[in-house]
């Protein structure tokens, strides 16, 4: 069976800045952001965090999250995905349901034509604080600090979905190419 999509793309203009997905891979919480640079500074278009109930089955965690990301690709048209790589000190089940998720995410993003870029917790790291040993809170501090935020509550994969936005725009110059 073959699936053929209608993909929206958005209009193409020298100089427009490239929208990025940036996403905080999880099967319980999922962080999402859309960053896009103007200029020298990173805005962030929208970000939120995607929770599913540890009640579901991981395929129905796994469907819910899809459908919340096909949604905000269509809504947003970002031209890129990027992902933060896996890196897992706890088990191994955990390890093995965010590789799923990351399989989705992947999928979707063939399936949108977005190109995908992946970063190590380090890369992230550096490219926000300049320090590749930094710990998670000096990453959240500086990201509040680089993009201006509306004064809410976020949960930590919400910010290092942005961390990871912030990272694509930095690798990429403000420019990931489909």
């Amino acid at each position: 069976m073959t699936y053929k999509m209608s993909i929206q793309t958005r209009p193409d203009s020298a100089g427009r800045p490239k929208r990025v997905l940036a996403i905080d891979p999880g099967y319980q919480r999922l962080g999402i952001a859309i960053v896009e640079r103007s200029g020298a500074k990173e805005i962030v278009v929208m970000s939120k965090c995607v929770e599913t109930s540890k009640e579901l089955a991981l395929p129905e965690r796994i469907g819910i999250l899809s459908d919340a990301v096909r949604k905000i690709i269509e809504e947003y048209i970002p031209d890129s995905l990027a992902l933060e790589r896996i890196f897992f000190n706890q088990s191994t089940s955990t390890a093995l349901g965010v590789a799923e998720v990351r399989g989705m995410l992947e999928t979707l993003a063939h399936q949108y034509s977005l190109s995908v870029h992946q970063y190590s917790p380090q890369q992230v790291k550096i490219a926000v604080t300049g320090y590749g040993a930094s710990d998670k809170k000096a990453v959240q501090q500086m990201v509040l600090t680089l993009v201006q935020l509306p004064a809410l509550k976020r949960l930590d994969d919400e910010i290092d979905a942005i961390a990871v936005g912030i990272t694509c725009l930095a690798s990429t110059r403000g420019y990931p190419q489909r």
